[in-house]
């Protein structure tokens, strides 16, 4: 027997409001999520669009064409017997050219593309080095198609930065510098520019990474996958409050063309340099006055530091540290209340750094912590300072090996061959053993042994005795200082 069940049509439409009501209910809870997933991406500040960005600033964006008065040969242009089948080959192409045959050629005149922006309504315009350098003129060409010619207030080519002047009737369009210290890595960015000579651009993208480092001291980019190209140099990188978080300087690229990795000066490095051109027409940055080096793990167990952070000084001439107190062999691991985690950040933190300023220096030296106080130089009136140089190479009649190094002590036929001071002493590496740790760690031929264990060598028994006190203080490696035409550097060898 089948047994059949009939709903009632008061139980077929109770069912169906049911569903109606879940329906409602999934639909309204989908539309919910929705709508905090728009919130917390509008609160992550992703655009919808650039528009008003691009609308709003552009106008305080430039274009900078600079003019450079090319100096070519006086002498007289090829002389051709007359008669000659390239007579009339040489007289075509001169001619085509403005200037006449078997005459003294002209001056001609070279022009470059790069940008800029306006950072003052009484026409500062901030730009990077190498777009202007050389320049005999400079040209700007505002968004709202009118020109002005700008002179040159000052540059620091360790930063690739420039500042130039306008001078207006009516007050002009400016944007200002952001925290670039704040900006994190997938924070949307704005580039603008004129890339490739084709007039205002914009392009958006992300912060690729920051705190990149290119070849300069000071480095602290700024990577995005906003498309950046020749011309675009010197032109603002916006973050979506409309701030320059970035100054456009580079790209890595196979071809010459954006491939999505191009990187910006990052402001707070920028802002500091304009201010100072702005000022003072140059760069005043806080001069130390000591050569230091990274603390690797070697060195570090070497010394009995309890970890491999630090700058190592190496040497220190007379200037500020000298008179301070400072001495070769110290760790810097602190700098005007600051932590030192290497030698970059030691360097940019001293540059940044007001000249004349009195600041804590705490370093670590036999085995424990002191705190001296430096008054800081200039930099840049530290810089012409002349090094010795390499003198030749060593070639000595009498050496010893041992750790892979071939030594002899310093006499005065090695020190004239490598440059050394007179009555400086130590031992002059003459061969070094390829095969060894000693090569592997960039000893070579040439090269100086003033100290070892932080105390002078002058004969080779002085290293032994260093080496034997590292083995009884159950150190695995003994810490040299190394001294190549002149320049200090410390090297760990194991002595196992």
């Amino acid at each position: 027997m089948t047994t059949s069940i009939v709903l009632s049509p008061l139980t077929t439409r109770s069912h169906r409001a049911t569903l109606s009501l879940r329906t409602l209910a999934v639909t309204l809870i989908g539309a919910f999520a929705l709508l905090l997933q728009a919130v917390a991406a509008d609160a992550r500040g992703a655009p919808e669009s650039f528009a008003d960005l691009a609308e709003r600033f552009s106008p305080a964006v430039v274009n900078i064409t600079t003019t450079t008065v090319v100096k070519t040969s006086t002498d007289l242009t090829p002389i051709v017997p007359e008669g000659s089948p390239f007579q009339d080959f040489f007289e075509e192409f001169m001619n085509r050219n403005g200037q006449g045959f078997g005459q003294p050629q002209r001056p001609r005149k070279s022009q470059a593309l790069g940008s800029g922006f306006v950072i003052s309504e009484d026409g500062y315009i901030v730009t990077n080095n190498h777009v202007i350098e050389g320049a005999d003129e400079i040209e700007i060409e505002f968004f709202e198609k009118f020109t002005l010619p700008a002179k040159l207030v000052g540059t620091d080519p360790k930063t690739d930065i420039a500042l130039l002047k306008v001078e207006s009737d009516e007050p002009l369009k400016f944007v200002s510098f952001g925290d670039s210290d704040v900006a994190r890595v997938g924070d949307w960015v704005m580039a603008m520019g004129n890339p490739l000579g084709q007039g205002f651009s914009v392009s958006a993208g992300i912060i690729s990474q920051r705190g990149r480092a290119l070849s300069g001291i000071y480095d602290d980019f700024i990577q995005t996958d906003a498309a950046i190209n020749r011309g675009n140099s010197g032109g603002p990188l916006f973050n979506m409050d409309g701030e320059v978080i970035g100054v456009n300087t580079a790209i890595l690229s196979p071809n010459g063309g954006s491939i999505g990795i191009g990187f910006s000066m990052a402001s707070n490095v920028v802002s500091k340099v304009v201010d100072q051109l702005r000022e003072f027409g140059e760069t005043r940055r806080g001069w130390l006055g000591v050569r230091i080096q990274n603390v690797s793990d070697d060195v570090a167990e070497a010394m009995g530091l309890a970890a491999a952070k630090g700058a190592l000084v190496t040497d220190v001439p007379e200037g500020p540290s000298k008179e301070a107190g400072l001495q070769s062999g110290d760790v810097i691991v602190s700098f005007d209340n600051k932590e030192i985690e290497d030698p970059d950040a030691l360097v940019r933190t001293v540059g940044d750094t007001e000249v004349g300023k009195a600041v804590r220096v705490t370093v670590f030296r036999d085995g424990k912590t002191k705190t001296l106080m430096v008054t800081l130089g200039r930099r840049e009136d530290a810089e012409n300072t002349s090094m010795p140089q390499d003198g030749g190479s060593p070639v000595a009649p009498k050496s010893v090996e041992l750790m892979g190094l071939t030594l002899q002590p310093l006499n005065d036929e090695l020190r004239e061959q490598l440059g050394v001071p007179a009555g400086a002493n130590g031992l002059a590496v003459l061969e070094v053993d390829e095969t060894t740790e000693a090569f592997e760690k960039g000893l070579r031929a040439g090269d100086v042994i003033t100290e070892a264990g932080q105390e002078k060598v002058t004969t080779v028994a002085d290293l032994e005795a260093r080496i034997e006190a590292a083995r009884d203080a159950g150190r695995n490696t003994v810490l040299l200082l190394v001294r190549r035409s002149g320049e200090p550097r410390f090297v760990a060898i194991g002595v196992n």
